[in-house]
């Protein structure tokens, strides 16, 4: 049977939007805040000769330098002052989690609750300011090197490092700012909107290829079944849920008895979304982000590694997969589903599965679940991303139109999507409850007593 959460939900109009004032504030807010995050993307470094990156940025479009400007929203290719992008503070989340989950003494901040988290965030931007400082001074000598400025030195290096830390930093306060008072999530609200402001631009690139007879029109209905197809297998992944039955006993409300209930504890098949995608990119792109405007004055060992490691050769592909599904599992058992949590909350709401004893065991069992599950969603995933890149890099297909940028923009507006839906919902449940204690007032006459 289907809950009256879930006829709510199906039922709930968009027109409801209009009396929703607190989550049009929220959805305003937001808009606001992505807008000025596309406004600095247009404002530069100082000091950068702009007709030289111009022609620089357009040699460099089809390789690894066409895959950072996607990830900064196009701020690279014009060194705005979000050059740097999210992805210092993303680099530095995945430390701090990794080392939470080696380190005793961060192991036991994230069990102290609120103050733990806390205290790790601050680790977290501590590191951002850290990679963030060692990335633009090494872009800024890049640049120098590759002879994209015009007045190189101590100065231009400074004034480049103080930019792009700022405009990493301001970033990472923006995507704070608009998971706790706006709709969705921050950090991959910016990414994404970074990607979807570019498309056009890509667009008019692959049709023009196409009809200057670079890309054959065979190529380009292809790209284009190959994106609805993997649009449509997002979605299809993204909603697939296994359903865990919970069963809860008879008790006694007050001088009432309850009858024994059954419920279902819904796990994703790809609990962690769109983030082993991003931390995975993030991790290739760190190595790759210095050597891009260096030129030909890259150094051997940097030059092997993008030899071994650009876009669409073995060693990337592997490494990619390789992290996509270790992040999937990291990041699902230590943030999305912890199942030593989710069994103790069932213990304490007196629930428990089937055929599985309360507590470890219960722990266990969900912990064995999951691990299965994750076989397919990590599977999904490093299918969804590898297998468009290796098309992409055989036809010179704009990185716009691969597997990563694809599934980001697909799990960001579900999610999204969800979270309003979610916010509407909620103000429905309050205008019942407003309209159900009217009535009461107009048959009873009296005012309830309020609970203390």
């Amino acid at each position: 049977m289907v809950s009256a959460a879930e006829q709510m939900a199906a039922n709930t109009s968009w027109g409801a939007l209009a009396r929703a004032t607190e989550l049009r504030q929220r959805i305003f807010f937001t808009l606001g805040l992505l807008i000025v995050y596309r406004i600095g993307t247009f404002i530069p470094v100082p000091g950068i000769d702009g007709q030289a990156l111009q022609d620089f940025m357009t040699q460099a479009s089809t390789g690894i330098g066409g895959m950072l400007s996607m990830f900064t929203g196009g701020a690279l290719g014009r060194m705005g002052i979000f050059a740097l992008g999210i992805m210092p503070y993303i680099s530095a989340s995945i430390i701090v989690q990794l080392l939470a989950a080696m380190v005793p003494s961060l192991e036991q901040l994230k069990k102290e609750g609120e103050q733990g988290r806390k205290k790790l965030n601050q680790y977290t931007r501590y590191g951002t300011v850290l990679l963030a400082t060692m990335q633009a001074y090494g872009l800024a000598v890049s640049l120098e090197a590759g002879e994209l400025v015009t007045d190189p030195g101590w100065f231009f290096r400074a004034s480049c490092v103080i930019t792009l830390v700022g405009g990493t930093m301001f970033l990472m306060w923006l995507g704070e700012q608009i998971t706790a008072r706006g709709v969705g999530n921050g950090i991959s609200l910016i990414i994404f909107v970074g990607i979807i402001a570019e498309i056009p631009a890509a667009l008019a690139q692959f049709f023009a290829s196409g009809r200057s007879g670079a890309i054959s029109p065979a190529v380009i209905v292809g790209v284009i079944l190959m994106v609805v197809v993997t649009i449509t297998f997002v979605v299809f992944m993204e909603r697939s849920l296994r359903k865990i039955t919970i069963q809860y006993p008879r008790r006694q409300v007050g001088m009432k008895m309850t009858e024994a209930q059954t419920s279902h504890l819904p796990v994703k098949v790809n609990p962690s979304g769109v983030i082993p995608a991003i931390f995975a990119s993030s991790l290739l792109l760190l190595p790759t982000t210095i050597s891009t405007f260096s030129g030909q004055q890259t150094g051997p060992i940097m030059s092997t590694i993008l030899a071994y490691f650009g876009p669409g050769q073995p060693l990337y592909l592997l490494f990619f997969a390789a992290m996509i599904i270790f992040f999937a599992y990291f990041y699902t058992f230590n943030v999305a589903f912890k199942p030593d949590d989710v069994a103790d909350n069932l213990k304490n709401q007196n629930g428990f599965v089937p055929g599985i004893r309360p507590g470890k065991k219960t722990a266990e069992y969900l912990e064995y679940v999951v691990n299965r599950v994750l076989v397919l969603g990590s599977g999904y995933l490093a299918l969804v991303c590898l297998l468009p890149e290796i098309l992409r890099n055989q036809y010179a297909i704009p990185f716009y139109f691969g597997g990563t940028s694809v599934l980001i923009v697909v799990s960001v507006s579900m999610d999204t999507v969800q979270q309003i839906q979610s916010h509407l919902l909620a103000h429905q449940y309050e205008g019942l409850i407003q309209k159900s204690q009217l009535r009461g007032k107009k048959r009873g006459g009296r005012k309830a007593p309020a609970r203390k």
